[in-house]
């Protein structure tokens, strides 16, 4: 019941379980269907069954959200999850997508930094929505995590990232997200962040433009600590612009490379790794 095991006498009624375990609810999901209040009474609820009880409109406690939103982990993951701390330079395509997968997973902390604000050509590809048009990206990003998690604790800068503020902003992390526009900042947030922090990973991006084949885009491990994602070559110009898609695509790749270096994941562990996955 709500990814919690009960022992319930039978016959007992769906209707009944929910009189005894959340009476407020007006939502009731039995073995992945919705089952109506009046149906509620005659559907008897036997072993092995799921039920998932839901008011609407309000927010479960934490208890309650995390067992629902985790229970699709393996045993052990959502504690290392909580406890992870993950900057993401960048909140466009690539970080505002990558935010909302780390923090549906339950990433602890995401520490998100951006100067620029949400515009109307930005829609095309990011998370955000209409009416987040002039919006600062960090705050409008936090704002949409913490709707889909709101236990996630996401931390904005609205700033441009420099050589000078770097560390400072990123101070905490285990892994940074690279996920930047231009070249040269991307080169510098790279060298600058692993001149303070040398042991920490890096995962970055490069060739995600435009729509050629998704599986182009992959995850190479090109130093001790850096990964870069993408298909190396596919860069937005004229006549190739970036679409939601392809850079969905590689933000999950980065997402994923996260979640598997927080896991301990790397090309020495298990059968297939290697340079690329």
């Amino acid at each position: 019941m709500n990814e919690e095991i009960v022992s319930i006498e039978h016959p007992t009624s769906l209707a009944q379980i929910r009189r005894r375990f959340k009476p407020d609810a007006d939502v009731l999901v039995y073995n992945g269907f919705p089952v109506s209040t009046e149906k509620a009474e005659s559907t008897i609820v036997v072993d092995g069954s799921t039920v998932v009880l839901i008011r609407r409109g309000q927010i479960p406690l934490m208890h309650e959200l995390e067992a629902l939103m985790m229970a699709r982990h393996t045993p052990g993951v959502h504690e290392r999850m909580k406890n992870a701390v993950v900057g993401i330079a960048g909140a466009g395509g690539l970080g505002s997508h990558v935010a909302m997968a780390l923090a549906r997973v339950g990433i602890g902390t995401l520490v998100i930094a951006d100067f620029d604000v949400v515009e109307p050509s930005n829609l095309n590809r990011q998370v955000f929505t209409v009416d987040q048009i002039g919006e600062p990206k960090v705050e409008a990003l936090k704002d949409n995590t913490l709707k889909a998690n709101p236990f996630v604790t996401v931390q904005p800068h609205c700033v441009r990232l420099t050589a000078g503020n770097i560390a400072g902003i990123f101070t905490d992390v285990n892994i940074l997200v690279e996920a930047l526009d231009v070249p040269r900042e991307k080169v510098m947030l790279v060298n600058v962040f692993s001149k303070h922090f040398p042991r920490i990973p890096v995962v970055m991006a490069s060739g995600v433009a435009g729509y050629a084949p998704s599986n182009w885009i992959k995850t190479a491990r090109v130093g001790e600590f850096l990964y870069v994602v993408g298909d190396m070559k596919t860069a937005a110009e004229e006549g190739q612009g970036l679409m939601a898609p392809r850079v969905g695509v590689a933000a999950h790749h980065q997402a994923n490379q996260v979640i598997r270096l927080i896991l301990g994941q790397t090309e020495q562990d298990g059968a297939g790794d290697g340079d690329t996955e």
